[in-house]
């Protein structure tokens, strides 16, 4: 089965048969594209839970450097030295120099290494199917909404997905070229590898893959020849080909995670010592609670069905047909050409975490987020076997490929709509099969790290303004308390507003709804941040509150 499409590269009216440069040419402008929009919408995210701890250790890292390594604080910081600093020092070295706010700098970082992501899904992509199938698995990643939602204020998991995609990449061209990959393969794989696992000792995960790869290598030739020699001398230029970027791993890893080499083995220890950690986190899976702690096996399976799009569950669908399809042409024998071999070493990176976590039930936090860097893979499965479907009825019957055009493209286009109906709240998307948001509410997770509460501290703010307008007199500051993450709400207040842990002093509260907050606090209810009419965030007047011990 090859992946690669064989139509005559001629110009034509269909997009079908535009030339490879007319898809780099768009592959560059959606790249640029997605960077201007990044550009325009950064500043519209909130604060999450996880980055005012991890700013501390950014700073942390940075400290151990310009102190000579005499401060050592960022080896025992909470337990963030298990995680490595990637994002946190490049955020905190740009914080130094920027015009911008601390967190606001942290928003854009994550939103240009998102685009960074992007292209290696493009990269990818190309690599599997060609150039339409390249653009293909760009555009579906951008607009799937867990990738774009986290992208921002997501400081490890969505950092970590992008330097996973890129690692997987540079993998998948290693092994093809195996067993003398090229320098550029060689070097770009000990960068990438070494990035992700600066971010999470997960991607310990891929050297797993890298191995599994190679041995199917070494297969061919021995099947061919039966040569025992010949699998040693292969296998011993394989392995003096893998150390130049382990090497190179280790050096990125070892200077973005200073914890990591003060024991030999303290990367896998990380990665052990999280998948056991015990943590007192509930979070929802069809109307269930559970501890994050002790997940059922289709928690993530689960999730990634009800929050991917609708087109992508199609496109994984026909690569699951198309696997079918190739696997009754092996019944001859196993054969593995280099397109082949890529789309497995894809499929092993987006189905074997999976397959870990339904086995063994690792702790994992709200919804999706640990598993994030499965999404990428995932959509650029989907897009390689629409291309091929879209290929297979042109083939059929230009007007069935026109037909099949029109209707994916309407899919984008509706998918788009409902993003910018979701803005900056893509993360919580949900998919037909549950309803939508609207059906997800109550029963699934929805704004778990109060990315809402920017958005009602700024309504809040709007209301004061247009009440002393109106009223006129003397200004006057008001004490606002905060159910939820109190600094993703008091970041964004004016000087006017001045936040307060007592609620008998508050005269305003702030409230995100996910642990129901608005049932325990009373007030006169003067904003709603809500999205396709599921509430995330209220705003309440508890000024002329007269009831006896829970108002002023």
């Amino acid at each position: 089965m090859s992946l690669k499409s064989d139509l005559p590269p001629k110009q034509s009216g269909s997009p079908l048969h535009w030339s490879g440069e007319v898809y780099d040419d768009m592959g560059i402008a959606l790249l640029v594209a997605a960077l201007l929009l990044v550009g325009l919408v950064f500043q519209d995210y909130g604060i999450t839970h996880d980055e005012a701890v991890q700013n501390e250790y950014g700073k942390m890292i940075l400290a151990y450097y310009t102190s000579f390594f005499q401060d050592r604080s960022a080896l025992e910081y909470l337990d963030l030295f298990h995680y490595g600093g990637f994002f946190d020092l490049l955020a905190a070295i740009l914080n130094a120099f920027s015009p911008l706010g601390v967190f606001e700098t942290r928003h854009l970082l994550g939103g240009v290494l998102g685009v960074i992501g992007l292209a290696g899904a493009w990269r990818l992509g190309r690599l599997l199917g060609g150039e339409r199938a390249g653009v293909l698995a760009l555009t579906l990643l951008a607009l799937t909404p867990p990738f774009w939602g986290h992208m921002f204020n997501n400081p490890k998991d969505a950092p970590f997905a992008s330097a996973m995609l890129w690692t997987l990449y540079y993998l998948c061209r290693f092994v093809s070229e195996s067993p003398t990959p090229s320098r550029s393969a060689r070097i770009g794989f000990g960068i990438a590898l070494g990035i992700a696992l600066s971010i999470r000792a997960g991607a310990l995960l891929m050297l797993f893959y890298l191995g599994v790869g190679l041995c199917l290598r070494l297969l061919g030739p021995f099947t061919r020849f039966k040569s025992f020699s010949l699998l040693g001398r292969e296998a011993w230029v394989m392995l003096r080909s893998i150390a130049l970027p382990l090497l190179i791993a280790y050096g990125v890893m070892a200077f973005f995670w200073p914890w990591s080499y003060q024991g030999l083995l303290n990367p896998l220890l990380a990665l052990l010592g999280f998948s056991t950690l015990g943590i007192g986190i509930t979070t929802w899976m069809n109307g269930q609670p559970y501890s994050a702690d002790h997940l059922p096996s289709s928690y993530i399976p689960a999730y990634l069905t009800v929050t991917l799009p609708e087109i992508v569950l199609a496109g994984l669908v026909l690569a699951f047909v198309m696997f079918l399809v190739w696997l009754k042409d092996q019944r001859h024998g196993l054969r593995l050409p280099q397109g082949t071999m890529n789309f497995f070493l894809t499929a092993l990176a987006a189905l074997f975490p999976l397959l870990l976590f339904v086995l063994m039930r690792p702790t994992a936090y709200n919804g999706l987020r640990h598993f994030l860097f499965v999404v990428p893979p995932l959509a650029i499965l989907a897009a390689v076997a629409l291309d091929r479907l879209w290929e297979s009825l042109w083939r059929l019957h230009h007007w069935a490929g026109r037909g099949f055009f029109v209707s994916l493209m309407a899919c984008l286009v509706a998918l788009l709509w409902q993003m910018a109906q979701l803005h900056p709240h893509q993360y919580i998307y949900y998919n037909r099969l549950v309803g939508g948001l609207a059906g997800a509410d109550g029963k699934w997770e929805i704004d778990y790290w109060s990315n809402s509460l920017r958005e009602a501290s700024l309504a809040l703010a709007d209301f004061v303004e247009n009440e002393q307008r109106e009223l006129g007199g003397e200004p006057r500051t008001w004490k606002v308390m905060v159910c939820g993450h109190a600094l993703s709400a008091y970041y964004y207040f004016p000087p006017n507003l001045v936040f307060t842990k007592k609620q008998e002093e508050a005269d305003f509260m702030i409230m995100y709804t996910v642990i129901n907050c608005e049932s325990y606090f009373e007030g006169r209810t003067i904003a709603k941040v809500q999205r396709f009419g599921v509430p995330l965030a209220v705003v309440r007047d508890r000024r002329y509150l007269s009831i006896r011990g829970v108002g002023r």
